[in-house]
């Protein structure tokens, strides 16, 4: 057994996963007990590259690869809380990447559609949602164009900041359906927020700050002026 692999054995993950929750999760006003007992549950360290599994518990977002982040966890638990999940509710992942959202709300009693245009991170997501969320349904392709054929959805939870929403999501709310993503404006601050198809357009409304990278492929290309 290689020095990495020692270390690994030598993690108690499932007592990593306690400290996280009690540590990070309960203090930042996450007290949805279905919430707190799935992520008690979910091995975060498996929807990860194997190099990086040591620190699947720690108080940050990691770097996955492609510019793309595992999210930290209380970030993760307090974006789901905001999207009021319930059971048999349809939900899609907008940049599922290796699945520890879409199993989290597939374990809230969800029909879940995971979206993932990178297939090194889908091919570790759809690995993981087998083992802990099987009903979890994969989708390969461009994150801006969401999922149209598997519409209407009463969630839909962007896994990365955007500037904006892209202009196709709206349209795949349910009615009552509502967008739970970090926006962050160019030169503003970036907030978790929720969104929510009015008579006059979509309404935005922030919930709390949060630092939390750009999803690279829903970046705007910059625009010239001449």
């Amino acid at each position: 057994m290689n020095q990495s692999a020692l270390e690994e054995f030598a993690l108690d993950y499932d007592a990593a996963r306690q400290r996280m929750v009690d540590a990070q999760i309960r203090p930042v006003q996450i007290n949805d007990p279905r919430i707190i007992a799935i992520m008690r549950d979910l091995p975060r360290e498996r929807c990860m590259p194997a190099p990086l599994r040591p620190f699947a518990y720690a108080d940050q977002s990691l770097e996955i690869g492609g510019g793309r982040v595992l999210t930290e966890p209380r970030i993760v638990g307090r974006m789901v809380q905001i999207a009021a999940p319930q059971p048999g509710q349809r939900a899609l992942v907008v940049g599922a990447g290796t699945g520890y959202v879409p199993a989290l709300l597939a374990r809230l009693g969800l029909h879940v559609v995971a979206l993932e245009s990178d297939s090194a991170l889908s091919t570790i997501g759809k690995a993981f949602c087998a083992a802990e969320a099987p009903q979890v349904v994969w989708r390969d392709g461009a994150l801006a164009s969401g999922d149209a054929a598997g519409a209407p959805f009463d969630v839909i939870l962007i896994d990365g900041a955007v500037r904006d929403i892209p202009p196709a999501l709206p349209a795949q709310l349910a009615d009552k359906g509502r967008i739970v993503c970090v926006i962050w404006p160019e030169g503003g601050v970036a907030s978790a927020s929720v969104a929510e198809r009015t008579a006059h357009g979509v309404g935005v409304r922030p919930v709390f700050d949060v630092a939390l990278p750009l999803l690279p492929e829903l970046v705007p290309a910059p625009v010239f002026a001449f």
